[in-house]
Formats: structure tokens, C-alpha cells, sequence
């Protein structure tokens, strides 16, 4: 049988189906990923009239063998965040620049990320899956692409010692930001790990002390969990931390080394900043004050218990040396240890 060739399409889905694990793709053509979220993206390739005529569904072998018949760029940065925290505004920020592609969630990392969680047999393919998966994402459809950027599900913290082993020179960020902030953003609009079981099988549920944790506790819980998450992975030199009110700034200042931002790129990218992220038609208006004022008391001391402790050990930390080499700028690790204790 002649391989499928798969040049411009892109996997939109990743789901087991009787016991084995398949694809669903679509035809992108040469179009950049330029919405603020991969399903946007998808939503808007999903409308085209070929694919409303013809998509793709295999299973990994196919995936695998376009590995390796069409090897695509690897990662040149991982994103790690608690969410609501900039993210998405560093992911657009990056996707300005040229030669950039940018991964902003894709729910097809995030299933075979999380393959283990229901599937036993995962341990023995996952991480081949994944690296043949980004590969995937990372053909250059358009001829200009050098960078592959992928930014993570929140959730995907606790798979971060998977993506340390697969891509071990390549730099991560971890991108947080005041707690209470967080926790009133999920309130107003929870997102899929706001929701206990909504999510699905996830590091969120072997976490101790879940099942005793107040429903009017949980946000609080879970952000506090992955904030303590993120702060092992940078008290372990394997990020760079970054709190939310050092955007946009820091990615053409102290950053820039590390993500080989060009001086000359800076004034585009203070204009992109001036736009909503998430709503890129709209003006950026800070709401951090706003936020802190919306909370009641009860949020207010469910934040100090359950994620004040690891937000203030994320702010201690010292500042990482970064240096003009990327494949060589993580920070090495701080003196001493931390965990999370509930007040």
C-alpha cells in the first residue's frame, strides 16, 4: 500500500477507538496557525469545502511513518502556565514574529499526553506518539518556518517530566500570576479543569487530599497544585519562571536572548500587545484590579490557604542567568526546597 502523504495537513484529533488509539485529520493548505487557540484554527479549517467533502482518520502507524518519511521542526520552546496568566498573549506575541509557528493547546498533544490516564498500554508508545505528533505540527506548509513554539494545556504541568525527557535541551517557560487573580478569571469563566470531572482523567486527580478539599475550595486547590507544580519545575532548573505583570515587557527585554527576539521586531510586537489576545479586534485594557476587588472574603482566604504559599516561593525565586545561546540558557537550580502546606 503507498503511504498516505500528509504535506499540509495537520492532526485536529486524537481519541481511542476500540482498544487502539486514531487521528483525525484536516487540510490546512499553507494557512498559519493565527488564532489565538489551535481549535479556532481547526474551526475555521473545518469550514472550508474540501473538508467538509473529504477528511483523514488513521491510526499512529501512519502518524509514525510520516515521521519519518517528512521529519518536521522540533519544539524550540515548551510554554507551561497556570492559566488566565498571559499565556496566550506571549503565544500571539511569538506567532507575530516570522518564521514562527505556534502552537497555542492543541487538544491532540493534550490527549496523548494524557493517554496514560485510561489507557495501560500508553507507557509503551506515548512518548513516541507525541514526538511524531509535534513533528506533525511542525512541517513547514508555508516554506519560511524555523521556530516551533507549543504552548500547553494548564493541566499539562504534571506531564512536564515527559516533554523534559523528550526535548531535554530545549527551554520551557512557566507563566503564572497572583493567585486570587486566577481563581475570580475561572470563576467568571471556568475553564475545563474549573469543572471537577469535566476535564476527564488528568495529574489533577491523584493529588492528595482532593476528595476533602470544600467544593467552595477547588479553584483555589487547583491553582495553588499548579502553582506548586510549575515552581518544582523551575526550583529544578528545568524552567524559567515568569510572572504575568512582566508582560509584555520581558519578551523583548530579558527574554529576548532566549527567544532570539530581534531589536528591530520590537515596535511590532509593542503594537500586537496593545490588542486583546484572546480577542485580537479589541484593545488590551488591564483587569488585575478589577479581579481582586470581585473577590469575596471566603475566595480571599480559600487563596491564602490553598496558593498563597507556592506563589510567594515562585516570586523568590532568584533570577535565572540567560544567556544568547537558547539550547543552553536554562537556569540551574536555587538552594534549598519547597512544598505546599495548607495554612
Amino acid at each position: 500500500m503507498t503511504p498516505l502523504d500528509f504535506t499540509e495537513w495537520l492532526p485536529i484529533r486524537a481519541f481511542e477507538q476500540a482498544g487502539s488509539w486514531q487521528l483525525d485529520w484536516a487540510w490546512f493548505g499553507t494557512a498559519p496557525l493565527a488564532r489565538p487557540f489551535f481549535s479556532d484554527d481547526v474551526d475555521d479549517a473545518l469550514r472550508l469545502p474540501f473538508n467538509l467533502a473529504l477528511r483523514r482518520q488513521t491510526g499512529l502507524d501512519a502518524l509514525f511513518d510520516w515521521q519519518a518519511r517528512s521529519p518536521g521542526l522540533e519544539p524550540s520552546l515548551l510554554v507551561f502556565h497556570t492559566s488566565r496568566c498571559g499565556s496566550t498573549l506571549l503565544a500571539q506575541l511569538l506567532r507575530a514574529l516570522p518564521g514562527h509557528v505556534v502552537l497555542s493547546e492543541p487538544p491532540p498533544l493534550d490527549a496523548l499526553l494524557r493517554a496514560h490516564y485510561r489507557d495501560p498500554t500508553a507507557s509503551a508508545w506515548q512518548a513516541d506518539a507525541v514526538r511524531a505528533l509535534c513533528s506533525a505540527y511542525g512541517q513547514r506548509r508555508c516554506g519560511d518556518e524555523t521556530r516551533l513554539v507549543v504552548k500547553l494545556d494548564a493541566w499539562n504541568l504534571f506531564e512536564a517530566q515527559l516533554l523534559r525527557r523528550l526535548y531535554p535541551e530545549v527551554p520551557c517557560l512557566f507563566l503564572y500570576r497572583d493567585p486570587l487573580e486566577v481563581v475570580v478569571s475561572q470563576r467568571r469563566q471556568p475553564g475545563l479543569h474549573a469543572v471537577p470531572g469535566l476535564l476527564g482523567p488528568s495529574g489533577l486527580d491523584g493529588l492528595p487530599g482532593r476528595e476533602a478539599v470544600a467544593p467552595g475550595d477547588y479553584l483555589a486547590w487547583m491553582v495553588g497544585h499548579l502553582l506548586q507544580a510549575g515552581f518544582g519545575l523551575c526550583a529544578a532548573g528545568e524552567a524559567v519562571a515568569l510572572n504575568y505583570r512582566e508582560l509584555p515587557d520581558a519578551l523583548w527585554g530579558h527574554l529576548g536572548p532566549l527567544l532570539g527576539i530581534d531589536p528591530a521586531a520590537v515596535p511590532h510586537l509593542q503594537a500586537v500587545a496593545g490588542r486583546d489576545a484572546k480577542r485580537p479586534g479589541q484593545a488590551f485594557s488591564a483587569d488585575g484590579e478589577a479581579k481582586r476587588n470581585e473577590a469575596d472574603e471566603a475566595t480571599r482566604a480559600a487563596v491564602e490557604r490553598w496558593a498563597r504559599a507556592p506563589y510567594q516561593a515562585l516570586e523568590a525565586l532568584p533570577p535565572p542567568p540567560l544567556v544568547n545561546d537558547a539550547s543552553h540558557s536554562l537556569p540551574k537550580p536555587p538552594n534549598g526546597d519547597f512544598s505546599m502546606v495548607a495554612n
